[in-house]
């Protein structure tokens, strides 16, 4: 018998989600972000604002490597600054991380210091085993 509420010819109602459109859609989005990525950082030019930090807490006095403007290296330790050639700074940077492995390693600049000097001092810095470098910075005047 074939009434208007017979139920032999419907389908039975799925309650499940089809997630394979969501799937798709992720992929898509993958494929595009994984082609731009690489495009998002390459020669951009920035201007860095000047930003006040609070000063790290140690208990440790820092070791400071200086680069002055005549591109000539400094180790200070408790105030004393000590003039360094580049080739021996990693040797004598090992040996205060071997008497003490937590002192924090500070590099600080010169303004009118090369890019390429600062780079070469952390990645000697790098080399000799150093974990974390930080920059010490003047207080800018900005926020």
């Amino acid at each position: 018998m074939y009434g208007p509420f017979s139920r032999r010819g419907k389908r039975k109602l799925s309650s499940e989600i089809n997630v394979v459109p969501f799937i798709d859609v992720m992929l898509v989005l993958l494929v595009i972000f994984m082609i731009t990525a690489p495009m998002m950082n390459q020669g951009v030019e920035v201007e860095l604002p000047q930003a006040s930090a609070e000063p790290i807490d140690s208990d440790t006095p820092p070791l400071i490597v200086s680069v002055d403007s005549n591109g000539e290296y400094y180790m200070s330790r408790d105030g004393d600054n000590t003039p360094v050639s580049l080739e021996s700074l990693g040797a004598q940077v090992q040996s205060v991380l071997a008497e003490q492995p937590q002192t924090p390693v500070m590099v600080r600049g010169d303004r009118n210091v090369s890019y390429g000097q600062v780079i070469t001092l952390m990645a000697t810095l790098q080399s000799a085993g150093v974990p974390n470098v930080g920059l010490v910075s003047e207080p800018g005047s900005g926020n």
